[in-house]
């Protein structure tokens, strides 16, 4: 096993140069790969010293191998200095890459398959993103228009409706979860590996899943791809562990387990917005969402008063109405435009929305019963009127009091 004398590297910012590191480290996690790890270990090693600009490591990760996997890798580390070995006593490629990358001194921290299905010619625009510092992770993508694949119709079905799930079930926007081509920026890995709980193929999945929670910048590459037919992956095992993996996942971020609210203050990129002088960051990107999600409870308000204006009086119409429409409203501003997920503070926020009601309450019903002592009865149109001014002055008012009182940062 080699391992050579590394600083450590600089992480403030983009990923920096410095002679005596590796700027990257690709991990090549292997079981049983006594055939195909020294060919495909040394067609890396040339493809990096002929194509790549940047100093690299290659770490082969045995997991557990019983064959002679991990004497082939000891012999290839002897003969290539930029070659090491790390020997793991467990299987489990998710605990292979955390373990290697948690102790790497690259900048940047990659993977590939052993069987280099992805072409080499996609390393580059792979880690040059996250050298330069513009993305935070990179992904190979083998269902991008631009991607060429060859593999079987099974596996394509399965790739591609795996996808779709994750699309559906934990709102990824990343095309391919599952491609064994990816790299993340070390201070980035850091953060994140201590969350990920999977040791196996899921781990990919839930690295992904909360960097895109967390408002991390995820590069993708199309690649160009030819499926190993002497894949060693069980579809059926490996499907059901993603199933509970997806499950788990799920009920982490819908209960407020994984802190990702914390680590896209911390990580995340801030939205583009113009700069406006004198207006607060974030305040124009708020008042948008509060704007869209005040149009669609305006429009269920009045609809409602309308259905329930003749069983009811109109100021019990009203109650009920604004009422209903308060408690969607205030939980889809909570998610929506002041971006805050999980339980915590939740019951305070609800009782403050509460009294935030009963203002708009008091404000909506007492100008509806001036505008009665005023003119009597009024006519619906005329009714409806009335009701919207006074509910746009309201609106008005929640969003200052939601703002400064009832989701404030702390």
């Amino acid at each position: 096993m080699t391992s050579g004398n590394l600083a450590a590297a600089d992480t403030s910012g983009a990923p920096q140069l410095h002679a005596l590191l590796p700027v990257v480290d690709i991990v090549i996690p292997v079981y049983n790969e006594e055939i195909d790890l020294e060919p495909s270990v040394r067609r890396l090693h040339a493809h990096l010293s002929a194509g790549v600009p940047y100093p690299f490591q290659i770490t082969v990760a045995d997991n557990a191998s019983t064959d002679t996997t991990l004497e082939v890798a000891n012999r290839l580390a002897a003969e290539f200095p930029s070659v090491r070995v790390v020997h793991m006593p467990e299987k489990g490629k998710g605990r292979a890459l955390r373990a290697v990358w948690s102790t790497s001194d690259a900048a940047v921290l990659a993977y590939m398959d052993v069987d280099l299905s992805t072409d080499l010619a996609a390393v580059l625009p792979l880690i040059a993103p996250l050298v330069s510092g513009h993305s935070d992770l990179a992904i190979g993508t083998r269902l991008h228009r631009g991607s060429r694949v060859i593999r079987g119709a099974k596996r394509e079905f399965i790739s591609r409706s795996y996808n779709l799930m994750l699309r559906h079930t934990l709102s990824t926007r990343v095309s391919d979860a599952t491609c064994g081509f990816k790299a993340i920026r070390r201070e980035v890995a850091a953060h994140l590996l201590p969350l990920v709980e999977d040791n196996g193929f899921f781990f990919d999945t839930e690295l992904l899943v909360l960097a895109e929670r967390s408002g991390l910048r995820i590069h993708e590459v199309p690649v160009d791809w030819i499926d190993d037919p002497d894949s060693r992956v069980h579809i059926v095992s490996t499907a059901k562990t993603d199933l509970r993996g997806i499950a788990r996942l799920a009920h982490a971020l819908a209960t407020g387990k994984l802190p990702v609210h914390e680590l896209r203050a911390q990580l995340g990129r801030a939205p583009l917005e113009p700069a406006t002088p004198g207006v607060p960051p974030g305040l124009t990107r708020q008042l948008v969402r509060f704007g869209a999600v005040g149009v669609f409870s305006t429009v269920a308000y009045l609809v409602l008063f309308l259905l329930l204006r003749d069983p009811l009086t109109s100021q019990g119409a009203n109650v009920l109405a604004l009422l209903s429409t308060t408690i969607a409203n205030t939980a889809l501003n909570r998610r929506f435009t002041f971006e805050i997920v999980g339980p915590q503070h939740r019951t305070r926020q609800e009782l403050q929305g509460l009294i935030v009601f009963g203002l708009a309450l008091v404000l909506t019903s007492g100008t509806l019963a001036v505008a009665h002592s005023l003119h009597g009865a009024l006519p619906p149109a005329l009714e409806l009127a009335v009701l919207v001014t006074a509910n746009a002055t309201a609106t008005l008012m929640r969003f200052l009091l939601l703002r400064r009182w009832v989701f404030r940062k702390a």
